[in-house]
């Protein structure tokens, strides 16, 4: 099945429209006629080549949701007409420690990435900048009524890329979280942990998107380049999750944890940080990293969402201005996460 899509045909060109194949709907399979397919600063860093080399041709995309078109014989969990979702990743081993425990993310064969990956039947999987995909059922998600379709895209990463952390590191009543950046992932961070009953911060280079985060959910907004923030905030936090793709002053960032605080990288710049240890000894403090969730947790999420109506801001496009938005994003020229209408795919 050959199906309309924009890949990139180098990491020193822009995307182009083209065609890719997608392989028969298998007996476990779900064919998905995408609708909204949104863009994460990883696209960006993948297909240039910032994270290495790739298999071009590449169409990326890993926020994608859409209807159920077709199912496999042995599909049970969905049926033609469901809305649904497909996040970073598209199969796993399902028999390692990691997998059987629900974190699939961290499967230690390596989990089948949604683009730029190796499929199960040796092809390059290729990501949802395009009409419709064929995934295995059991990476297929559920897309709750009461979420916007739209809206909810950029959930598939950019929601469960803070939801897990936040999680796991106990963001609720009587917690202090701190957000490090209001981008596509910080933005939808302050929501989650407002919805989770924490005093929220955000820590942003500057304060021109001070009323945003305001009314996104955050108690404060302080600016970083204040030398002064780092003072004033010094043992403030029992958590801060770091969601920029670029280096930062890590040492600085642990001195504003609390003892037994915790500073969670899930931002991914593509130059190394380094830090000095006794930034750790000296509160008891720990720094770590987070990607993604496991699709049990991701649905959680998505669950989560649609109860407390949480979905990304965005700014819809047609495919045509893909590039475009490639060169916004790494301006900071959006508020808060692009969405492609797939219908112009074709």
């Amino acid at each position: 099945m050959r199906v309309h899509a924009y890949a990139a045909p180098a990491a020193s060109e822009p995307l182009q429209p083209t065609t890719i194949e997608r392989r028969a709907v298998g007996p476990n399979d779900v064919l998905i006629e995408v609708r909204y397919a949104g863009i994460c600063h990883s696209d960006i860093h993948t297909v240039r080549g910032d994270w290495g080399p790739q298999p071009y041709p590449l169409a990326p995309g890993h926020e994608i949701v859409g209807v159920v078109t077709e199912v496999g014989p042995e599909v049970t969990r969905h049926g033609v007409g469901d809305r649904v979702g497909v996040g970073c990743m598209v199969d796993s081993c399902r028999e390692c420690v990691n997998c059987l425990r629900g974190d699939e993310q961290y499967c230690l064969r390596g989990m089948v990435g949604t683009y730029g990956a190796t499929d199960r039947d040796g092809t390059v999987t290729q990501g949802g900048y395009s009409t419709h995909v064929v995934v295995d059922a059991d990476f297929v998600l559920a897309v709750p009524d009461g979420l916007d379709l739209a809206a909810a895209a950029p959930l598939l990463c950019a929601g469960i890329t803070t939801y897990s952390p936040l999680r796991r590191w106990g963001a609720g009543p009587g917690r202090k979280v701190a957000v490090v950046g209001l981008g596509g992932l910080g933005h939808m961070g302050v929501k989650i942990a407002h919805a989770m009953g924490a005093e929220v911060t955000v820590l942003s280079q500057s304060l021109k998107k001070q009323e945003d985060g305001l009314r996104l959910g955050a108690d404060e907004y302080f600016a970083t380049s204040d030398p002064a923030t780092f003072e004033a905030l010094a043992g403030r936090f029992d958590l801060i999750v770091n969601t920029v793709s670029a280096a930062i002053d890590v040492d600085a960032y642990l001195g504003l944890l609390a003892v037994d605080g915790t500073l969670v990288n899930v931002g991914a710049p593509p130059e190394k940080m380094s830090l000095d240890v006794f930034s750790l000894i000296g509160g008891r403090r720990s720094y770590a990293g987070s990607m993604i969730g496991g699709i049990a947790e991701t649905q959680e999420m998505l669950d989560f969402c649609a109860e407390h109506g949480l979905g990304a801001e965005i700014e819809l496009i047609p495919a045509d201005r893909i590039n475009e938005a490639y060169e916004r994003v790494l301006a900071s020229d959006v508020r808060y996460r692009f969405v492609i209408d797939a219908a112009t795919f074709a």
